[in-house]
């Protein structure tokens, strides 16, 4: 057990192909794989532009939300919809802790009837949590400091709710 104290990340290959069936019955023609896995890689430069929209709206709707006091339930609404396109596309892109986060941020806002200061705040960190992830280029899981934010962003959490 001597060997390195480094711990040896290792990425496993996030392709279609290991996710269907190939020859046989209600098989995926390889061809039309092979196409929609390019289709993919040729939207990931895309992404970034999107989410970065994304952010953008998700701190317009924050901002309103903090104006009006944290009483606006289609801000919240508004910010939960921001919220979950992040969690859908994240993972698509290997950003998988813009989607951890973003789901984060849907189950928290989801059931809120209202935002007081606290609520507001978690949410706040929680924009400016995608908006690190997103200036550092997080991708994956983001390593130890990708998970140490999402245990973070937990733990507050755990005490608002």
């Amino acid at each position: 057990m001597a060997e390195s104290s480094k711990p040896k990340i290792v990425t496993p290959p996030n392709t279609l192909k290991s996710k269907v069936v190939v020859g046989g019955p209600k098989a995926v023609d390889p061809a039309a794989l092979e196409r929609a896995e390019e289709a993919i890689a040729n939207l990931a430069g895309d992404y970034l532009d999107w989410v970065q929209e994304d952010i953008k709206k998700l701190e317009e709707a924050l901002n309103a939300l903090k104006a009006s006091d944290g009483g606006d339930k289609d801000l919240l609404g508004a910010i939960f919809q921001v919220a979950h396109e992040i969690k859908g596309q994240g993972g698509s892109f290997d950003y998988d802790l813009m989607t951890q986060i973003g789901n984060q941020l849907c189950h928290f806002v989801e059931n809120l009837a209202e935002a007081g200061a606290p609520e507001t705040e978690v949410i706040s960190l929680h924009v400016d949590a995608l908006k690190l992830v997103f200036a550092k280029r997080m991708r994956g899981d983001g390593g130890q400091a990708g998970q140490a934010l999402l245990r973070g962003l937990e733990q507050i959490v755990s005490k608002i709710g």
